[in-house]
């Protein structure tokens, strides 16, 4: 009698296991589910945001890099691939308004317009507050532009950067208790700019100074952080 109770037990088990393994997945809670789709409409919003400035510096960067370009044809092809971008956003934003994309007008009107101010903006200013000394906002201009764009649009979503140190003459090693380093990026190359900057890293949280590296080491700039008269993070263009 052992055996046909067994047999039952078992059929009964495997019932369950059945019910379990087809039933439908328990209700996600409606809180649950609206914090879930809030989170993904502003990853996605932050990325449409940001993504035309980050094809402007890393088509930039790279063109300038790998094709071996001038200087202002690099930046010329990511202020392009900049206003496809932006293009396509005002593009859609005509469809859902008017019925009509007119792409070619919102390009020639809106887009071009727009990118060009803004390129313009990085390449010449500055902010009293995101320079340590009246000497750095002086040397700016010395900056290679690529680098000038790929910091002023970081600026624009951490306003407290400060840029410590930008382009330096052979003697302000001595002035400032450092070795001569006649390799460093800091002095005018041979194309007439500086390719590199320094920026502060005390007072700022490890997550922060990391986001900072992470930023400029894939827009396709070198970077160390490292000693010199404080702790800093170096960002450097390499010289082709």
């Amino acid at each position: 009698m052992a055996i046909p109770d067994l047999k039952l037990d078992a059929l009964r088990e495997w019932a369950r296991l059945e019910v379990q393994l087809t039933a439908p997945p328990a209700p996600v809670r409606p809180r649950a589910l609206v914090a879930r789709r809030a989170l993904g409409l502003v990853a996605r919003l932050l990325l449409f945001a940001v993504l035309p400035f980050l094809i402007l510096v890393r088509v930039s960067v790279f063109w300038y890099s790998h094709f071996r370009s001038s200087t202002w044809l690099g930046l010329v092809v990511g202020v392009c691939g900049m206003v496809v971008v932006v293009t396509a956003y005002a593009a859609w934003l005509s469809q859902r308004l008017t019925g009509r994309a007119r792409v070619l007008v919102v390009a020639r009107r809106v887009a071009l317009p727009l990118v060009l101010a803004y390129v313009g903006y990085t390449l010449v200013y500055l902010s009293s507050v995101n320079a340590k000394s009246e000497r750095v906002r002086a040397y700016y201009a010395s900056l290679h532009p690529l680098l000038r764009v790929a910091l002023s649009t970081w600026i624009l979503v951490d306003r407290d950067i400060v840029i410590t140190d930008v382009a330096r003459r052979r003697e302000d090693h001595a002035a400032m208790g450092l070795p001569v380093n006649d390799g460093t990026l800091h002095y005018r190359q041979r194309d007439g700019y500086a390719h590199a900057a320094d920026l502060r890293t005390v007072g700022r949280g490890a997550v922060e100074n990391r986001l900072v590296q992470l930023y400029f080491w894939s827009m396709g700039f070198d970077t160390l952080r490292h000693m010199g008269t404080a702790d800093h993070l170096h960002v450097g263009l390499p010289v082709r």
